[in-house]
């Protein structure tokens, strides 16, 4: 029987999932992050060849990752999007149980699992609670043409092959309306961690 309980974490693209899952964190939570396993496995030949032969073999340029080229390709349609999915879920699957069997050996009471594709990967099935992170439409847009250099189109592209915002609301047990500043969002966050005090007991 495990000792531990597993937070899922998720949200659209530019919501604040990411500064969120820093403040858990910082109280205290020990976090796996799934953009960095998806990051990890880009070292396996495995992955690098099926990208390629399902994306271009141009993605690859003096043995890097062109993740722009790659991320313009699989955001086209849901279609590519979901051969992303397919080509890279179950090796970042495999690397999140690997890490979420090193942490839960220290002695770890809450883990939280940090991943935007919580239930396109169907990891919410193995997690005690899920946590999401949303905000309206234009602010997410302004957020992730800011942070990742984006035009309208491609912004627009991202947000469109991800989950509605009424999904994450109808399945997930809290959801943090990430409106405001930050000073906010660390309340919403520090709201929800007594109420996961009171669901499964403190540490």
């Amino acid at each position: 029987m495990k000792n531990y309980k597993l937070i899922g974490l998720t949200g659209p693209t530019g919501a604040g999932k990411s500064a969120a899952a820093r403040f858990f964190r910082d109280s205290g939570y020990e976090v796996i992050y799934a953009d960095f396993l998806a990051r990890e496995i880009l070292n396996n030949p495995l992955v690098i060849q099926s990208l390629k032969a399902n994306f271009g073999d141009d993605i690859i340029m003096n043995n890097k990752l062109n993740r722009g080229l790659l991320a313009e390709r699989a955001f086209k349609s849901n279609d590519t999007k979901k051969l992303l999915d397919s080509i890279t879920h179950p090796f970042i699957s495999l690397e999140f149980f690997d890490e979420l069997k090193r942490i839960s050996k220290t002695g770890a009471q809450r883990i939280l699992f940090d991943a935007s594709q919580l239930f396109e990967s169907g990891a919410d099935v193995i997690c005690d609670c899920v946590i999401s992170v949303t905000a309206p439409k234009e602010v997410r847009l302004n957020r992730i043409k800011e942070r990742d250099g984006l035009t309208d189109e491609q912004a627009d592209e991202r947000i469109s092959v991800q989950l509605a915002d009424e999904y994450f609301r109808d399945n997930c047990d809290f959801v943090i309306e990430n409106n405001g500043d930050l000073s906010s969002l660390k309340q919403a966050v520090s709201k929800i961690k007594k109420a996961l005090e009171v669901r499964f007991g403190s540490d």
